[in-house]
């Protein structure tokens, strides 16, 4: 791939520059090959959205109230997302304690990724932190593509849910719901992985590849986001539509009286007992040609 041929020519021109840097090959090539990979560069799975701008303005308090916790799950999902300029960002983040613990050896880490891919301050940055081993960030990156243990899905649903304005513990009950976590789930209906995305509403919500986990849970959460929104924060009619389609609820005006959906309903609801959730202005994704 030529993208992946360009990062890493930057990544060779770079060590020759820092041959003193012994740490660079392996992490450094594993994580540019992530974020180089089909279905990860992001921009598309974020239409009309641009999630790097909205972390530097939380990180800022630019037009919203400065969240640095806010800001930190931003840049995660925009690293995640393939956006490498997030990486000096996260680098800052470590070396000046905002909204995380100050770790040098994880702020070298991203600061050698960020000049891997051409950020010169970010080189700068680790003259400052010479001497100081990276570690990795694994509270942050997706280093792995391999199939998530449950745990995993769990860490994963915890740190990303709230940048959706989810609660993690409802998003928890719908997988759980929907494929008792197994990200191979492929139901009767066509509806496929962790979050049962059906192929039109992946496209909706501008999922690439419907059985990547990650992208299988981004696209449903934006999802049930969306749903949430347009039901007022009525978690038992977000929930219906999540399973019978939006059409259905607005028809019947409530819970449809289709079995399975009222039996999907009441099986989450032991799960999750409360009935509103609240609703974000301005979500993270909109559901295109809806």
């Amino acid at each position: 791939m030529q993208l992946e041929h360009n990062l890493l020519s930057r990544l060779y021109s770079y060590r020759r520059r820092w041959s003193g840097m012994r740490f660079i090959p392996t992490i450094l090539f594993c994580t540019l090959l992530t974020t180089s990979l089909p279905g990860y560069s992001g921009d598309s799975l974020v239409p009309g959205e641009n999630l790097l701008e909205q972390a530097l303005r939380h990180e800022h308090g630019r037009g919203v109230k400065q969240d640095f916790h806010k800001a930190f799950r931003l840049y995660c999902l925009a690293v995640e997302q393939g956006h490498s300029d997030a990486y000096y960002h996260l680098g800052w983040m470590y070396f000046n304690q905002r909204g995380v613990e100050r770790n040098p050896a994880r702020a070298a880490w991203w600061f050698a990724l960020a000049a891997a891919a051409g950020d010169d301050h970010a080189g700068r940055m680790l003259q400052l932190l010479d001497g100081i081993e990276p570690a990795p960030d694994r509270d942050c990156s997706l280093l792995s593509k391999d199939e998530p243990s449950r745990q995993e899905i769990e860490s994963w649903v915890r740190r990303w849910a709230p940048s959706y304005g989810l609660d993690p513990a409802l998003v928890l009950a719908v997988i759980a719901a929907e494929s008792a976590f197994d990200p191979r789930a492929h139901s009767g209906k066509d509806a496929r992985g962790l979050m049962q995305l059906i192929p039109a509403t992946a496209r909706r919500f501008g999922v690439q590849e419907i059985w990547d986990p990650v992208q299988n849970m981004r696209g449903g959460m934006a999802y049930l986001k969306w749903l949430l929104q347009r039901f007022d924060g009525e978690v038992k009619l977000a929930l219906a539509a999540y399973n019978a389609g939006e059409g259905a609820v607005e028809n019947y005006q409530g819970v449809p009286p289709y079995r399975e959906t009222r039996n999907y309903v009441k099986r989450i609801a032991r799960l999750y007992p409360r009935q509103r959730h609240p609703v974000e202005e301005g979500p993270l994704l909109s559901a295109g040609g809806s």
